[in-house]
């Protein structure tokens, strides 16, 4: 299985810009833990987010990434639990050929894909995988 590291999609001619259309579920976490992905754990802090996407995948983000890639569907108060909205933030994704591992940041959870799977760059040090079946459902390229 190919590991992935020290990797930058900004450089990389195969990558391209995408970006995500999903309501999603989330429900913020009383206490720490650890969900299952099919991509592998996800560790969560308290007040950090959970969420369930569309296709029924499910993942933590930080509060604090949390709040700047999601809005709360209306009447939601940011911070509620319910429904929320990707924003329409351009993201660098890169298709991958074989099954592959790429940490999610620096010393972060090790995530798994498949081949055809993709990788997901969000800004420098932070990375994704995303199912090669979900991310055709919800990531569109940017025009």
């Amino acid at each position: 299985m190919l590991e992935l590291k020290n990797i930058d999609l900004t450089v990389d001619a195969a990558a391209a810009s995408f970006v995500k259309d999903e309501v999603v579920d989330v429900v913020f976490a009383a206490n720490a833990g650890e969900l299952a992905s099919r991509e592998g754990p996800n560790r969560y802090q308290a007040g950090d987010a959970l969420i369930a996407g569309s296709t029924g995948d499910r993942w933590s983000v930080s509060r604090d990434r949390f709040d700047a890639k999601y809005l709360p569907v209306a009447p939601l108060g940011a911070g509620e639990d319910g429904r929320y909205r990707a924003r329409p933030l351009p993201v660098l994704a890169k298709q991958m050929a074989e099954a592959f591992t790429l940490a999610r940041c620096s010393g972060g959870d090790v995530l798994q894909g498949l081949a055809q799977d993709w990788v997901l760059q969000y800004a420098p040090g932070d990375f994704g995988v995303v199912e090669n079946a979900r991310f055709q459902k919800v990531y569109r390229p940017l025009a």
